[in-house]
């Protein structure tokens, strides 16, 4: 299909972003003083410098780092069930109970455990950015 050559492209583009005059200095890792001696963490975080991608990371890094305590403990918990279950062939209805209730309560206190580390990851965090 041919383009009609009177046809221009046009660019699009957003209202210019307000940013502090240290801003480019600051993504470069060279941290002037402010007027209060120290800057907040929630600044370097929206400035999205080092030091605000840092502590993301390590926000990141927590929460992942109970995911997989997490995911160890279950796979230890159902891993060996199989060979559990081949090593007795004859007990069908352990199985049933085993699967059928024995894990639930395991399944919840870990959901329950994870959901409080999550929310006291998260909450550290907060306090963390907002200095308090």
């Amino acid at each position: 299909m041919p383009q009609d050559p009177t046809e221009r492209r046009v660019v699009v583009t957003g209202p210019p972003r307000q940013t502090l005059p240290h801003a480019r200095l600051r993504s470069r890792g060279r941290y002037p003083q402010a007027s209060s001696g120290r800057y907040r963490p929630r600044t370097e975080i929206d400035e999205q410098t080092t030091l605000g991608h840092t502590y993301v990371r390590s926000l990141m890094r927590t929460q992942l780092r109970a995911a997989l305590a997490v995911f160890t403990v279950l796979g230890l918990l159902v891993g060996p069930l199989p060979l559990l279950f081949a090593a007795m062939p004859d007990a069908r209805r352990l199985e049933w109970a085993v699967l059928g209730f024995g894990l639930y309560v395991p399944l919840v206190l870990l959901a329950r455990w994870y959901v409080s580390r999550a929310e006291r990851n998260e909450r550290d965090f907060v306090r963390l950015v907002e200095d308090r």
